[in-house]
């Protein structure tokens, strides 16, 4: 993994007159029955660069019962024991969860990686698929709490044992079938790999490390696209995904970040250039990441991206990219002008304060309920040796919180967000979801060889807040349909999306807070090209909205003042 140069930005103080929101989370993964501990290569004396990836998690409502339930992936040891086990909990209610792995078919088929959600079959139930140093898995939802790894049969597999990091599944060519694209890493053969201070690229600050990914071979980005039969054929070629060569690609981010109605791909990759795949409505891709502007940082550097999130900060109805990148450097939020220009706005906005942390899991999400996106980053360290003292750094680290102001400024809370922001771990996926339907978000995140967090905001949110599931006309969840919101004044977009974070899936509903508002108006378009649109629709619910038939169910939230 690259080591940056960024440099700090002082933190801006706030206007004379605005006063920052009142945050305070807390971990509270043990009272919710989170207990079991992630598995990814030795805690202290890690030799190679598979053991600090870490692993997804995703946000699921496996059995449609309007209660997000959590997979959580789990990697392996190089001893040659077998993999750690992935886990299922079932959303029980209230903030509590059962481990149901057992039984469910949910079974490791290799080193876990990451993961990502979508209904591949048009069946109303809600699929997996995970990456793995291995081979992949794709956990077909059969029901009933079964799932069942038909990856070989569906045509996701490979001959040879590939390292795969993120997924997300995208109707690329708008057919009404979900494709899939997958990130593959590096070329890793732990017999041809360097041990740790073997060449001068495995040292870090004087430190003998593990090596990679600079002087491992690169791998590709992999589109698979769904023939409507649940069969899946590898199209990268053919769709000039494979063109670019030599990336170390970690993360794909689906989105039209055009506003051109087709889905692009972005990918964020660690140590090369990022990826941005722009969408030739559905013919096949072009990446034009260096003249888009999100190829590099601002001073034309290569970043070690890791995580990415999509979301409008600013209201402009246009879709910003948020990275996360490695130490010594400082994430990056790349605003979107418009026909496919990009701008690095991280140090106009305020979100160049931090350099010291190591960023993996991110979401734009709405902690206060104001109606404006803010950032959530979940952080660790790569290498424990760290910890001998000759750094300064640390292999746990801090998460980080961003309060968006409204006026295109972000504000660094982390240091009076809670304890279950200021405490320290390594981690790296992270995905978020209002886990027991109050109308406020929570965040899930794995941490390396620890327990998952689950975080919880414990703070008074008096804003409002609404949340939107949206469904094609076969009723799976309406990936690449977009969203626009209208209340007090301001309009908010987003649309639901597979995969992003760092190798992770959120909850596919979306979360819109509205402030003072005590309803709004939505308006769906979908990948068909159709809008519907609603004029009045309450606060303080779940309404969930399919395509051509309007508004099919509601439900009030738990907490009736939101």
């Amino acid at each position: 993994m690259a080591t940056g140069n960024g440099k700090a930005a002082p933190a801006k103080p706030l206007p004379p007159g605005m006063k920052a929101p009142v945050v305070h989370y807390v971990d509270i993964a043990a009272q919710a029955g989170l207990k079991d501990v992630n598995v990814s290569g030795a805690d202290k004396d890690k030799q190679y660069i598979i053991e600090t990836t870490g692993t997804g998690v995703a946000i699921i409502d496996y059995d449609n019962d309007g209660l997000p339930d959590l997979f959580v992936v789990n990697g392996g040891k190089l001893d040659g024991s077998s993999g750690a086990p992935y886990h299922l909990y079932h959303n029980l209610g209230g903030l509590k969860f059962e481990d149901v792995t057992t039984g469910s078919g949910l079974t490791h088929t290799g080193w876990g990686q990451g993961v990502c959600a979508g209904d591949a079959d048009n069946s109303g139930k809600v699929d997996l698929f995970v990456t793995a140093w291995g081979q992949n898995a794709f956990f077909h939802n059969l029901g009933n709490g079964k799932f069942r790894d038909e990856a070989k049969e569906r045509g996701l597999t490979t001959a040879q044992r590939r390292w795969s990091t993120g997924c997300a599944f995208v109707d690329f060519n708008r057919d009404g079938f979900l494709d899939l694209v997958v990130a593959h890493y590096v070329e890793f053969d732990p017999a041809k790999t360097p041990r740790p201070g073997d060449k001068s690229s495995c040292q870090w600050k004087g430190l003998p490390v593990l090596c990679g990914p600079r002087g491992l071979p690169a791998e590709t980005i992999s589109l698979y696209e769904n023939d409507g039969h649940g069969h899946f054929s590898d199209v990268s070629d053919k769709m000039h995904i494979t063109t670019p060569k030599n990336y170390y690609g970690f993360t794909p981010l689906t989105g039209d970040f055009d506003n051109d109605g087709w889905p692009d791909i972005y990918v964020s990759c660690d140590s090369t250039a990022n990826l941005y795949y722009h969408n030739l409505k559905g013919k096949g891709f072009e990446e034009i990441g260096g003249v888009s502007g999100v190829a590099y940082n601002e001073d034309g550097r290569e970043q070690a991206g890791m995580g990415v999130s999509a979301g409008d900060y600013n209201h402009d109805g246009l879709l910003d990219i948020f990275k996360t990148n490695f130490a010594d450097d400082t994430h990056t939020l790349y605003k979107n002008d418009g026909n496919n220009n990009f701008e690095d706005a991280t140090i106009d906005t305020g979100l160049a304060v931090n350099t010291r942390y190591l960023g993996w899991g991110t979401a734009f999400l709405d902690f206060d309920n104001d109606g404006w996106p803010d950032l959530i980053v979940a952080n660790g360290h790569v290498y424990p040796k760290v910890e001998d003292g000759q750094t300064g750094e640390h292999f746990k680290q801090r998460r980080l919180l961003y309060w968006n102001r409204g006026d295109g400024q972000f504000f660094d809370l982390s240091g009076a967000a809670g304890p279950g922001i200021s405490d320290e771990h390594s981690s790296r996926g992270l995905a978020i979801g209002d886990l027991d339907n109050d109308g406020e978000q929570e965040i899930v995140i794995v941490n390396m060889g620890e327990v998952p967090t689950l975080l919880k905001n414990t703070a008074l949110v008096s804003g409002h807040s609404l949340t939107v599931r949206v469904l094609t006309s076969t009723g799976r969840d309406a990936m690449g349909a977009r969203v626009t919101l209208s209340a007090g004044g301001q309009k908010q977009v987003d649309e639901v999306r597979s995969g992003g974070s760092f190798m992770s899936q959120s909850d596919l509903r979306l979360h819109f807070g509205l402030g003072k508002s005590s309803a709004a108006e939505l308006t769906v378009r979908w990948l068909s090209g159709k809008t519907e649109s609603f004029p009045k629709i309450e606060a303080g619910q779940v309404v969930t909205i399919q395509e051509g038939k309007g508004i099919v169910h509601k439900q009030p939230f738990t907490n009736s003042e939101k």
